[in-house]
């Protein structure tokens, strides 16, 4: 008896679980079938056992279906069951379609699984978007670039650009254009003779940047390329030409002090030389009287001989210190004394 109770229950138990699984589904399926979007009832039930959220699957099949868009039930199942935004693809799909771009549900559904916003890419595509050049998440708050003449331009643009569907699946996202649109900026303010050139004709920039086709490989199409500010800033042709004269006087100044250095180590070698030179003098001035002294010893040289070799060096004197009175007076007009010969 008991057994038969338990029995009972269980069946109760498990035929109330099918009925709700069933008067869920079936309102769901009930909605499908009003609004002409039929999705079977079994469907629906088998949803549930695989994770899939039945509500958000009919709503995107009727949503489709009231815009003129046949997509089944199958297929919005398995984008959502490969982790795409059913509905966001669906309001891509219609957003498109409205607008006479052509945009199947396969390449939607790609552009939603490859991580980009399927309804924003086609609203970009309706309504092109304006990009900052340099954005707001880059260190700098404009482009700086140098002209010929050494002046420095700072720059600020804006690009406006619309989603290239075709291009959306691995094309290139917006810090591409940025880096491209401020590489073309400096390249052609670079290109130009001087930066008087670049402020008579800021729209230039814009046309010499626009003819590069720098979309290429991007996942848009760049329609123009504004100049939003451009101001004059330093003048680095200048500056530099200074640090380069400073640097070249530094060098300047080395070699010389380099050679002042070489030429004091010179005069004191010179200095050096002299007086070993003197003390050479010296020493054989010191043999001299050996030399007269061995003389008389080995009878080579008499006493007379001596002392004419006296008289003539006494002469000499007398004759050195005549001449340096003669030269004293022509120098100064006045006489200068001369020294008594003895």
């Amino acid at each position: 008896m008991i057994i038969e109770l338990i029995g009972l229950a269980i069946g109760a138990i498990v035929v109330l679980v099918i009925f709700a699984l069933i008067w869920n589904s079936f309102w769901l399926w009930w909605q499908s079938i009003l609004s002409n979007a039929p999705v079977s009832l079994v469907q629906i039930i088998f949803m549930r056992f695989r994770k899939v959220n039945p509500g958000t699957i009919v709503t995107a099949r009727i949503t489709a279906r009231k815009a003129g868009i046949e997509v089944t039930g199958d297929e919005l199942e398995a984008h959502y069951l490969a982790g795409g935004n059913v509905v966001r693809v669906v309001q891509a799909i219609i957003s498109a379609n409205k607008a006479n771009i052509e945009l199947t549900y396969d390449r939607c559904c790609a552009i939603d699984l490859a991580g980009r916003d399927a309804k924003e890419a086609v609203d970009t595509s309706v309504n092109p978007k304006v990009i900052d050049v340099p954005s707001g998440t880059m260190a700098r708050s404009t482009i700086d670039a140098i002209a010929g003449d050494g002046i420095q331009l700072k720059v600020k643009a804006r690009v406006t650009v619309r989603t290239n569907l075709e291009r959306l699946v691995g094309g290139a996202t917006e810090e591409t254009i940025v880096a491209r649109v401020g590489e073309g900026i400096v390249t052609t303010i670079g290109s130009a003779e001087n930066h008087m050139r670049v402020l008579e004709n800021p729209d230039q920039i814009s046309k010499v940047v626009l003819e590069r086709g720098l979309d290429s490989g991007t996942a848009f199409e760049i329609l123009s390329i504004d100049i939003a500010d451009i101001d004059v800033g330093d003048n680095v042709g200048a500056r530099l030409k200074i640090d380069q004269a400073e640097a070249e006087k530094q060098v300047a100044q080395a070699q010389a002090e380099r050679q002042r250095a070489l030429a004091v180590a010179r005069e004191q070698e010179m200095v050096a030389l002299v007086q070993e030179n003197q003390a050479k003098v010296v020493l054989a001035e010191a043999e001299v009287p050996k030399a007269i002294a061995d003389a008389f010893r080995s009878g080579n040289l008499g006493i007379m001989d001596y002392y004419g070799m006296q008289n003539i060096q006494a002469d000499t004197r007398m004759r050195g210190s005549l001449a340096a009175g003669e030269r004293g007076e022509d120098e100064g007009g006045t006489t200068a004394p001369v020294a008594d010969p003895r």
